[in-house]
């Protein structure tokens, strides 16, 4: 019966900690900063866009167009000149979070066929939220950036006084010490 009692509660205290440490693997991905300020407002993380107009993919990671020509798919920097007259900041834009989505082209052409034409979305270049102000094509980056800065500078010359101050009181406690140590010895 001990035996039985023991085990259980082995059983149960493991299962504990495995819960336990599964709340802990937790990860916090974002990227705002490295996306497009043509891209839309809204997402924290983002690894392509679709632009249903067009039919390319864009990833973001690398700043690189995902396009086909001739059958076969192309990645630049830069849209080629076919797509001269898109405007990037106004077409619409889906969030793809899937490994190489070009490679399954044709379910997303099907599933967002409905969004070309729309010019509905926020992007990150017009949206007053602070947390877009540092992607460094923001209108407000400069003046975010130099907050932050200025932010830093403040904290960094706090913590030089906290611990001037600290050693102060350490330099402070010694002479104390020797001070009473003397004192008591006389």
């Amino acid at each position: 019966m001990k035996k039985s009692i023991l085990i259980v509660t082995l059983l149960f205290a493991g299962f504990a900690f495995k819960t336990a440490t599964a709340q802990f693997n937790v990860s916090v991905r974002a990227n705002i900063g490295a996306q497009p300020v043509w891209g839309p407002v809204g997402y924290d993380y983002v690894d392509y866009y679709y632009m249903p107009d067009i039919d390319v993919f864009y990833y973001v990671p690398n700043h690189q167009y995902i396009y086909q020509q001739r059958g076969r798919w192309v990645y630049a920097s830069a849209l080629p000149s076919r797509y001269h007259n898109y405007n990037i900041y106004n077409g619409y834009k889906v969030v793809i979070n899937d490994p190489y989505p070009y490679r399954h082209a044709d379910t997303y052409r099907t599933r967002y066929a409905e969004y070309k034409g729309h010019h509905d979305q926020e992007i990150i270049r017009n949206s007053h939220e602070s947390k877009y102000f540092v992607n460094k094509g923001h209108p407000e980056h400069n003046n975010w950036k130099r907050d932050h800065d200025q932010r830093n500078y403040d904290r960094n010359q706090q913590n030089d006084r906290n611990q001037q101050n600290d050693r102060n009181r350490g330099r402070n406690d010694r002479n104390q010490q020797d001070n009473d140590h003397n004192r008591h010895n006389k």
